[in-house]
């Protein structure tokens, strides 16, 4: 709570500036950290994936976001995981992109030759779903990371915000398009043509995300959704993840004929045939992810 209200006693531009630098006497290079991004592998077929620098407040250097892409092909290679949550440990999910390290490209040549931030779309190109439980700050990149997620819970403690316009720049990882998305044009121009921060509450409301929870809840909430998630057919929900995400991208008609051609592909799976005779038998089926 002191935090929160240093940050709105402060303004926002300050708080950014606090929450985006890595901490006096740590070194902001991604080889200081000894686990940028944490994995955790449960029975349940769930894994939690933890942004784990929590002094920068979670900042996403170019070495955690790195970390987080490989951790996310580890998970989509793994067959006995079916769904995934990501998480930031202390006060914040992410508050932002690391500024400090971004600032030190320099021209228009530099951050197009490199195509910067390019390697951030690992997460909306993972297969298997993914839960945000978004505690604390969401600002930024942390705000789009979020939203690259498939769903998103929110503690009531939490914060949403695309402040880039703040720092004479533009959201460069989605921000523009799935925020409007989510919300509508109006509240999206207005969020990141102001760079205020919103509430988890008015985030629900405008359905950016699923659910506000109980602070301290939010990972444990966010869980039991994968759970449930990874409790299905893995191959299915991967076929219905891919339906949804497919509608933002193409007119009604036409994803009315990919979701009918993926509905006719799901005839092909050995799930389908037991998901419909364990319903003729009324019992729970067994699926064999296949």
């Amino acid at each position: 709570m002191a935090l929160l209200l240093r940050l709105q006693t402060r303004g926002l531009t300050n708080a950014l500036r606090g929450s985006f630098r890595s901490s006096r006497g740590l070194s902001t290079a991604a080889s200081a950290e000894d686990d940028l991004v944490l994995l955790e592998r449960r029975d349940s077929g769930v894994a939690v994936l933890t942004l784990n620098r929590p002094k920068a407040l979670n900042a996403l250097s170019d070495g955690l976001m790195r970390a987080l892409a490989e951790k996310l092909r580890q998970v989509d290679a793994d067959s006995s995981l079916k769904a995934a949550v990501i998480t930031g440990t202390g006060k914040a999910f992410a508050a932002g992109a690391d500024i400090k390290e971004m600032h030190s490209r320099e021209g228009y040549s530099d951050v197009r030759g490199e195509n910067m931030l390019a390697h951030w779309n690992s997460v909306s190109n993972t297969r298997k779903p993914i839960v945000a439980a978004v505690g604390g700050f969401a600002l930024g990149g942390g705000c789009e990371l979020a939203m690259a997620c498939d769903i998103i819970i929110a503690s009531e403690d939490a914060k949403f915000g695309q402040p880039e316009i703040k720092l004479g720049t533009i959201p460069g990882v989605g921000g523009t398009q799935r925020l409007i998305r989510a919300v509508g044009k109006s509240k999206a121009m207005e969020w990141i043509l102001t760079g205020e921060m919103i509430s988890a509450q008015e985030a629900e409301r405008a359905g950016l995300v699923s659910r506000v929870v109980p602070a301290g809840t939010v990972l444990e909430e966010a869980v039991k959704i994968a759970e449930k998630i990874a409790s299905f057919s893995s191959p299915v929900v991967q076929l219905a993840k891919e339906c949804v995400n497919a509608a933002e991208e193409t007119s009604l008609a036409e994803g009315i004929r990919f979701e009918r051609h993926l509905f006719h592909a799901t005839w092909g799976l050995d799930d389908r045939r037991e998901g419909f005779q364990a319903f003729s038998e009324k019992r729970q089926p067994t699926w064999k992810h296949r």
